[in-house]
């Protein structure tokens, strides 16, 4: 038995429309949206009753990220929306993202707020935004082989393709 992929997250949410904007304007592109209902989807998530909206987004290398809205039955909210990171369950979604700098200044106009950012080491300068109902999403910026800091920016300079090199984010800080 393998794996071949994680084809999606979920992520229940209020106000689809909105959360569905914050995803759009971050970069994933809108694959489709349905409404399910009926005996067999409730036997598949035992819940009685469901109807619910899906909305499924994919990044530029497919990676998806589900949102639903249950219109029954009723949602169940499981602590204050802007709950901490370290809050149990799934607390985050990260991209890994070109410049940190302006997909932050981006997603602010589209009522994202900063959480924090970081510097770790030479290697990617991350940070964390709370965009609508409470998700926490975290941006990566690698700056590898083929890349230098400079004023806490990855600034592009030449490299040979032998030395490029595909860098971890950090799990602890």
């Amino acid at each position: 038995m393998t794996i071949k992929r994680m084809d999606n997250i979920l992520i229940v949410v209020d106000d689809l429309e909105v959360v569905k904007i914050f995803f759009i304007e971050l970069g994933l592109r809108l694959e489709g949206e349905t409404t399910v209902e009926g005996p067999l989807v409730g036997k598949l998530i035992d819940l009685k009753d469901v109807r619910a909206t899906l909305v499924m987004l994919r990044t530029p290398d497919g990676q998806g990220i589900e949102l639903d809205k249950f219109h029954t039955p009723d949602v169940i909210r499981f602590g204050p929306v802007s709950s901490p990171v370290n809050t149990l369950g799934l607390r985050r979604v990260m991209f890994a993202v070109e410049s940190i700098d302006a997909v932050v200044s981006h997603m602010r106009v589209h009522g994202a707020e900063i959480i924090g950012e970081m510097q770790y080491e030479d290697t990617y300068k991350l940070a964390y935004i709370r965009g609508s109902e409470g998700i926490i999403v975290a941006l990566a910026e690698q700056c590898g082989w083929s890349q230098v800091r400079l004023d806490n920016k990855c600034i592009n300079k030449p490299s040979s393709p032998s030395q490029k090199r595909r860098i971890i984010p950090p799990t602890r800080f």
